[in-house]
């Protein structure tokens, strides 16, 4: 009885620890970091009903967004992501903080927020999207041809 004898060479075994190696690689959690929010020494220097939005601005740097209606307060996100895996991204951190003015301008409070203090609301920005962008121009040209009527272009006389 004649058997055949598998044996591995070092070439082999080096090839499948490296295999093994890069897979696992693949599998350990990576974070990242979006956005900026001020430290507590930096926000002891925004004096509410002293300080302006200039001022604010100028002391700790410009914020991640702004309020949409009557630019009554500005706002400093930061996310904190894990990747691991096939996984979806999970987030692990996020922190707020919302300093809000008054009518005129001045600093009427400070806010602090994180992840205890709600849920994760995911951050998105939407465009709406056009029926033109996925047309080219001699397209959109071509695509009038038959909407255009010549009668409707002369001047008319009564």
């Amino acid at each position: 009885m004649n058997r055949t004898v598998w044996r591995t060479g070092p070439v082999a075994r080096c090839a499948a620890l490296c295999a093994l190696a890069v897979a696992l690689a693949g599998c350990s959690e990576r974070f990242r970091n979006h956005g900026y929010v001020p430290s507590e020494e930096e926000l002891a220097q925004v004096r509410p009903g002293v300080d302006t939005r200039d001022s604010v601005i100028e002391a700790i740097g410009s914020p991640s967004s702004t309020s949409v209606v009557g630019d009554q307060g500005i706002y400093y996100v930061s996310t904190r992501m894990r990747y691991f895996g096939p996984k979806a991204p999970e987030v692990v951190a996020r922190e707020l903080v919302a300093i809000s003015f008054d009518q005129a301008g001045i600093v009427r409070n400070i806010e602090r927020y994180g992840l205890e203090d709600g849920r994760v609301v995911p951050l998105q920005r939407r465009v709406t999207d056009s029926a033109i962008q996925d047309k080219t121009f001699i397209r959109q040209l071509l695509g009038n041809l038959g909407n255009f009527n010549p009668a409707t272009a002369l001047p008319t006389s009564e």
